[in-house]
């Protein structure tokens, strides 16, 4: 077990390598749609947090950081069932990303792209729900996320960035469940070995509740989960 107590900073994920193995970075964005419905919570946090939004008319839905579209796909899917022509953006900074994800296809109102959020918030763009899924650990600077989300949602709007919680306890249910998967589902991918770099590197509810400016909550989820909630008033 690695010392917990503080951030690892140093430590960095194989897949975020520019000269990352190009099909076990594939593997890995394509196990992501197996991995995050178990751990990401993303259909409780829809539906008490995003569906009110839906129903009450079109919305506009930005995923931050989507990787493969996993997350993106399934809120598409499920705004859609609600009979919404909500339009949810998929946006990463890596072309590589952006590449698998368009190739997987999904409901025609999923828009790939590839960016930053400085460039959209250049580009005056806005959107009535922002999220991001396991992202915050990857940054340099979780406080420039939560400004760029700022300026980028809805004054109504509402964000919501997820990612894991560190602590020992998420650390040993990782190793354990991913162990045994590791020659089978997991063979040939960097979810295990970057899964536990990721809880290495992750911060914990408090140490976000510190870095979130004035109108952002942090609160505790399960598995071992951390949330970053802004919401604002609906009229």
């Amino acid at each position: 077990m690695p010392d917990l107590s503080r951030r690892d900073t140093a430590a960095r994920e194989l897949m975020d390598a520019p000269d990352a193995d190009r099909a076990a970075l594939e593997r890995t964005y394509d196990r992501f749609r197996l991995i995050n419905p178990v751990v990401g919570g993303w259909r409780r946090i829809y539906r008490r947090r995003i569906r009110p939004r839906v129903l009450a008319g079109d919305v506009r839905i930005l995923d931050i950081g989507s990787g493969g579209g996993d997350v993106t796909r399934r809120l598409a899917r499920w705004a859609r069932r609600d009979a919404s022509r909500a339009v949810v953006t998929a946006l990463d900074a890596d072309p590589r990303a952006t590449a698998w994800a368009e190739r997987q296809g999904g409901p025609s109102n999923v828009r790939y792209r590839t960016g930053t959020t400085a460039e959209l918030v250049a580009a005056g763009e806005r959107f009535d729900v922002v999220v991001s899924n396991h992202l915050l650990h990857h940054l340099d600077s979780v406080p420039d996320l939560l400004r760029e989300s700022e300026e980028l949602l809805d004054p109504a709007g509402i964000a919501v960035h997820v990612d894991i919680a560190r602590s020992p306890r998420a650390y040993a249910l990782f190793d354990a469940l991913t162990r045994p998967l590791q020659p089978t589902l997991l063979a040939g991918s960097f979810i295990r070995a970057d899964g536990l770099t990721s809880i290495r590197r992750s911060y914990t509810v408090d140490e976000l509740a510190e870095l979130a400016p004035l109108g952002w909550s942090a609160k505790p989820a399960t598995p071992c989960r951390a949330l970053l909630i802004r919401e604002g008033e609906r009229g």
